[in-house]
């Protein structure tokens, strides 16, 4: 297996980023934390990849994932760590925690295992949990939050932002099988199909996803209601995420779900306003 140089793959992750709200909260952190929150972006994104990989079988994407694991499982006893071997320093820096990556892996192979059509809420509940609060606990180590509200944080932001994405990418989602909002929301909308097209096309398709969309406004409010009650911890950075997210949500609610959509944006100016209001009030 050839593992792509640190240079290489750092320069290729910041093309990819750069521009982001991501990208903009990173910025703003210390180099420390801001190489090892770019670390576990590229964990993230590798094992994305792997599966939404649809040109491979998967059988073969869930043994990809299965060999992370046994990476991280190397890492973790203090030997050759394959392609783990670049998160070596921030877990050994930040006390990144074993778990938490395996969590992640969990939440890719449920995409793997399936493509997730009209789950269920504890199953999309579940979902969210591995994909993104994981995530955020890993974060708010870096962050150098105490574990009680970082766990906090990590469980209502990542919620927030995971469901976030789910309503602004429903039709980037449909379009490879995916349908995540959930069954609940849908059939109280009277959308009684799992067809991730046919749901999509449907224009009763605004109130499950202002259902859903109420349930992410909640997190977030949680959210910011922690961040605004100055927790120990460098927290500019998950303040700039929710701010930037909850814009988005906001601009949403606005427009609609309705076909046709089209994908909602944080323009350069409002970016580097809430970028300037959160660092100057918090």
């Amino acid at each position: 297996m050839t593992v792509e140089p640190q240079a290489d793959a750092d320069a290729a992750l910041q093309a990819q980023v750069s521009g982001s709200s991501f990208y903009a909260a990173m910025r703003l952190m210390p180099k420390p934390e801001r190489a090892a929150m770019y670390a576990v972006y590229r964990f993230c994104r590798m094992v994305d990849d792997i599966a939404d990989d649809g040109t491979r079988p998967r059988p073969q994407r869930a043994t990809e994932l299965d060999a992370w694991r046994g990476d991280l499982d190397a890492l973790y006893a203090g030997k050759p760590a394959g392609r783990a071997e670049f998160l070596k320093g921030p877990v050994r820096d930040f006390g990144l925690r074993k778990p938490d990556f395996l969590t992640v892996i969990d939440g890719m192979a449920m995409d793997v295992e399936a493509d997730i059509r009209a789950p269920d809420l504890a199953t999309l509940d579940l979902y969210c949990e591995r994909v993104a609060s994981a995530v955020g606990r890993l974060s708010t180590r870096i962050f150098g939050m105490d574990d009680e509200p970082g766990w906090e944080l990590a469980h209502d932001l990542g919620r927030a932002l995971q469901l976030t994405n789910i309503l602004r990418d429903i039709d980037e989602d449909a379009a490879i099988g995916r349908l995540y909002l959930p069954r609940e929301a849908l059939a109280k909308a009277g959308i009684t199909t799992a067809d991730p097209i046919s749901t999509i096309a449907d224009p009763r398709i605004d109130a499950a996803c202002r259902e859903l969309a109420t349930r992410a406004v909640d997190h977030f409010v949680a959210a910011e209601r922690l961040l605004h009650s100055k927790p120990k911890g460098r927290l500019l950075a998950p303040r700039l995420m929710a701010a930037v997210y909850h814009a988005l949500l906001r601009d949403m609610l606005a427009e609609g779900w309705a076909a046709p959509r089209h994908r909602i944006r944080i323009g350069k100016a409002h970016l580097l306003w809430i970028v300037a209001r959160c660092s100057l009030f918090g």
